[in-house]
């Protein structure tokens, strides 16, 4: 039987998923790209038609007929010869073909599948469907880290900045936003749900519920298109997945039409978007990759909407020119967590406690914002908790997915298979594949692929709930057969187990075996086989450990820790129910976690040493941990010297706290006024930066290469920083760095604190341009300190922007001069309103404050403070000043002239000022 599968299988809803029963019985997919007849004939088209011998040959009768939950085509239309109209019957039937084609998308899409067909009948998706969390990302920021990674750093920020999107909304400008959208790119880590909110778009829409503007709405997931080879029109692809459209003038501005692109990291075509073919006409052939490019670019219907999803990594294959926004997935947010788990389990006190039991493991709940994770974790839990489990429940994420991999093989049993394949033997095919596969970098693999590993593909498709939920055959719109790992921590578990398994039971380290041709390590190989003296496991893990660390975007992470977590002997007994070992290891664990410790304390990633910890927790080693948390609890953290692995420790204790740090203050970590200690815990707690709202590090002898870290550390997440204060560092020429943070749209800082920091004319000048382009968030802004003087001419065209928020401003002793301050006084006298304090004490401006206080003259003038203390301020001077303050008495309530040449009549002035009731003064 050829079962059709899910399209992004990996990317789905949880649980859904379709299930390959016996030959002779065959079962409906969750989401597929034909109906349950569309396969049964080929498609015929008039006589004369371009392309009749390309779709003919694609559409070959098969011997099987297959259902589908969701599919692309219709069930009537399928296999009748479809004959193109008059143009008025067109005309009188459009309504008619418009709501057929709207009920035939309502069928295919209404539905999703949740566990095995034993477990129960389709779900409908508005039954369980949870809301995700939607937010406006960045364009143009595309992260090649691995998924988890990614998962794990969203999970310790804190979402309040963002502004969440609802998938019916996708096309909708936010408040404040003018220019309309026309395409959208989705992007999302697999299995986080950018296939499922794109099905739930088009369910909304095919109900009457949302976007109803849109007359028609195709969806072409990339997986379908990538088996298209042939020259054909967009009006010939249509035609081929949507037979309706041959009643239908999509060339004209008759429809309002959307074309939703699912899966672009699956795509196999070669998209040139600097191709100088140029489609204007839909009748036009091409590949289909020049297709998909003028359609994308805006050539081919100018007016469709598109929306394209894709995991981060394929992002950028599309030019950001090209996209007018971007959002991206984040999956479940906390309250969305607990809700899916109501909704998935019906009994409220079994959903408690398994909602519960997974608060108690953070690496575990962290997980819980893929909503594939979500399903594998109530597929398991919900079986041992409702049977009154007498083991171990699973704690760490290796215990979750083996007793995943035992439940599904277990429902092989049940259902009793035609057992031509042992259960172990699959495992270990399937592993390799998952591993060879791994290293490529490759999530969707081919018959080859299957074949290179001993796996045939008949018994492949057929075989138990390896091959149904963790392993997946899908067709494509053509004769191509596809394959995927439900989920990419599926495929990197199974990989773990088939490196475990090769090394206990034949000594093998499949380390070796990447891409090695040579005689020499055939022989070594055959020696190590034959040899009575093992490797040592820990030398294995110390290996594993090493290609995981060089890896730039971690693409081994999880790998690792379920690679670990397989050697723990708990886990080995677990795993005897399952298949053999052939070999017990008497090798403890003791050098593997103290390799691990060492590489801890030389390591400066963050990401890396985070998941070397919790790799530790796979192997049940929390020492470290608990040496810092007793640190903690004692108070002893600033009078303990800590090594740099216990630093590291603390960073990671900290970030994976429910408590979230707002502010990160060095003085807490390191007492006294030792400033190279300060830079060594600096440098050591810098993922603790990233995710802090305030962060003071004044003394810190921190230089450029300092500075360089901490930008760089902040501009992964320049949206979550409120304060930064750098004075008293030596970071002159690295402000420029800092500039650039400053003028990201997604900045949101607002206190910013350079005081004698060695900044230049030529610093300043790359603040005040930073603030120029981005002036609405900063509100306070010291630079005291700092030899300044001619560029603060730039900093005024700043205070000048009426988009300006600046309420603090600190000047004092930056070399300003009476040009300067007549500068500043210009700009505040044409934007007064917003500032509340100035400080420009230790300048020589005495002549200046004339021009000063014209300003606070004015009846819009909201100055509250002042100083003004050694600036050479003299009695006219102080006269001047309190003329201002007779003319608008209402707002100053600190003045500070403190080491001025004021004589006894400007004193009297100001002291009459003080003293009476009419005036606000209260600091003089």
């Amino acid at each position: 039987m050829d079962d059709t599968q899910t399209s992004r299988d990996e990317d789905f809803f949880p649980g859904c998923s379709s299930v390959h029963q016996k030959r002779s019985e065959p079962e409906p997919s969750c989401v597929s790209m034909r109906s349950d007849r569309s396969m049964g004939r080929p498609v015929d088209f008039k006589s004369g038609d371009k392309q009749t011998d390309f779709l003919s040959s694609v559409h070959q009768k098969r011997s099987e007929p297959e259902s589908s939950c969701v599919s692309m085509r219709s069930d009537e239309s399928m296999g009748h010869k479809i004959h193109f109209l008059s143009r008025d019957t067109k005309t009188d039937r459009s309504h008619e073909v418009l709501n057929r084609f709207r009920s035939n998308l309502k069928k295919k899409f209404e539905c999703l599948y949740e566990g095995t067909a034993q477990q129960g009948n389709p779900t409908l998706l508005n039954e369980i469907y949870t809301e995700l969390y939607i937010i406006e990302s960045e364009s143009g920021k595309i992260s090649n880290e691995h998924e988890v990674r990614q998962i794990e750093t969203q999970s310790r920020r804190a979402a309040t900045e963002d502004t969440p999107i609802q998938c019916s909304h996708i096309f909708r400008p936010l408040p404040g936003q003018d220019k309309p959208i026309r395409t959208v790119l989705t992007k999302g880590v697999a299995g986080i749900g950018k296939t499922v909110s794109v099905q739930k778009f088009i369910l909304d829409w095919a109900e009457g519920k949302e976007n109803q503007d849109i007359q028609l709405i195709f969806p072409l997931p990339f997986r379908e298109l990538n088996l298209m080879k042939d020259k054909l029109s967009l009006s010939d692809l249509l035609h081929a997945f949507f037979p309706e459209t041959k009643e239908m003038e999509i060339s004209s501005d008759k429809y309002k039409v959307s074309f939703i692109f699912d899966g672009l990291d699956e795509c196999r075509l070669s998209l040139n978007f600097e191709s100088k073919v140029k489609l204007c006409n839909i009748s036009e052939s091409a590949s289909v990759d020049v297709l998909l490019m003028n359609l994308i670019a805006g050539n081919l219907l100018p007016s469709a909407l598109i929306w394209i999803t894709s995991r981060p990594a394929a992002a950028d294959l599309v030019p950001s020119e090209c996209v007018h926004r971007v959002t991206e997935v984040r999956g479940f947010n906390e309250p969305q967590k607990e809700e899916y788990f109501r909704k998935r389990i019906s009994e409220k006190r079994l959903a408690k406690r398994i909602i519960s039991h997974l608060k108690s493991s953070r690496s575990l709940f962290i997980m819980c914002h893929i909503p594939v994770f979500c399903w594998i974790s109530a597929t398991v839990l919900e079986k041992m908790l409702r049977k009154s489990w007498k083991g171990k429940i699973p704690k760490t994420l290796t215990q979750m997915y083996t007793h995943f991999l035992i439940l599904q093989t277990n429902i092989k049993h049940e259902k009793d298979y035609e057992k031509n394949v042992t259960d172990e033997d699959m495992i270990l095919k399937l592993g390799k594949l998952a591993f060879q596969q791994l290293v490529k970098g490759n999530v969707i693999f081919y018959e080859e692929d299957l074949r290179e590993c001993g796996i045939d593909v008949t018994e492949a498709s057929v075989y138990s709930g390896l091959c149904t939920q963790i392993f997946r055959e899908e067709f494509g719109w053509y004769q191509g057969k596809v394959f995927c790992f439900v989920h990419l921590s599926v495929q990197e578990h199974l990989a773990a187990l088939y490196v475990h398994l090769s090394f206990t039971n034949n000594s093998i380290n499949v380390f070796d075996q990447i891409n090695k041709q040579s005689l020499w390590s055939k022989v070594k190989d055959w020696l190590q086989l034959n040899s009575s003296e093992h490797v040592s496991l820990s030398e294995l893990h110390q290996r594993a450990v090493n290609e995981a660390l060089q890896s730039k975007n971690g693409h081994l992470d999880l790998f690792l820790r379920f690679l670990l977590g397989l050697s723990v002997e708990s886990h080995q007994i677990l795993l005897k129910g399952l298949m053999k070992q052939t070999r017990s290891r008497s090798d403890s664990n003791e050098k593997t976690v103290e390799y691990i410790k060492m590489k801890i304390s030389t390591i400066d990633s963050p990401e890396k040493f985070i998941n070397l910890f919790h790799c530790l927790n796979e192997l049940g080693d929390h020492s470290l941990v608990e040496e810092i948390q007793q640190y903690l609890k004692s108070g002893r953290i600033k009078k303990g010297k800590l090594s740099s692995s216990q630093w590291s420790a603390l960073a990671f204790v900290l970030l994976t706290s429910e408590k979230k740090l707002d502010v990160f203050d060095i003085n807490t970590f390191v007492g006294g006024n030792d400033k190279a200690e300060k830079l060594k815990v600096y440098l050591k707690l810098l993922p603790l930066i990233k995710e802090s709202r305030s962060v003071q590090l004044s003394d810190c002898d921190i230089t450029d290469e300092g500075c360089a870290a901490l930008t760089s550390a902040l501009r992964s997440n320049p949206s979550h920083l409120r304060e930064l204060n750098l004075s008293g560092n030596e970071i002159g020429k690295s402000v420029n760095l800092l500039s650039d943070i400053l003028q990201d749209p997604h900045c949101k800082l607002e206190i910013l604190r350079l005081s004698d920091c060695d900044i230049t004319d030529e610093g300043c000048a790359a603040l005040a341009s930073a603030l120029r382009s981005n002036p609405s968030h900063l509100r306070d802004l010291d630079l005291s300190g700092n030899k300044i003087g001619k560029s603060v001419n730039l900093l005024s065209d700043v205070l000048k922007d009426p988009h300006c928020k600046l309420e603090i401003l600190g000047l004092s002793y930056c070399d300003i001069t009476d040009e300067g301050c007549a500068a500043l006084a210009s700009a505040l006298r044409s934007n007064p309103s917003h500032l509340r304090e100035l400080s420009l004490s230790g300048n020589e401006i005495g002549k200046s404050v004339n021009l000063l206080s014209d300003v606070l003259k004015d009846p819009h003038c909201k100055l509250e403070i002042l100083g003004l203390r050694d600036c050479g301020v003299t009695d006219e001077g102080c006269a001047a000043l309190a003329s201002a303050l007779r003319s608008n008495p209402s707002h100053l309530r600190d003045l500070d002239l403190t080491v001025n040449k004021i004589g006894k009549s400007g004193c009297k002035l100001l002291i009459a000022l003080k003293n009476s009731p009419h005036y606000k003064l209260e600091t003089l």
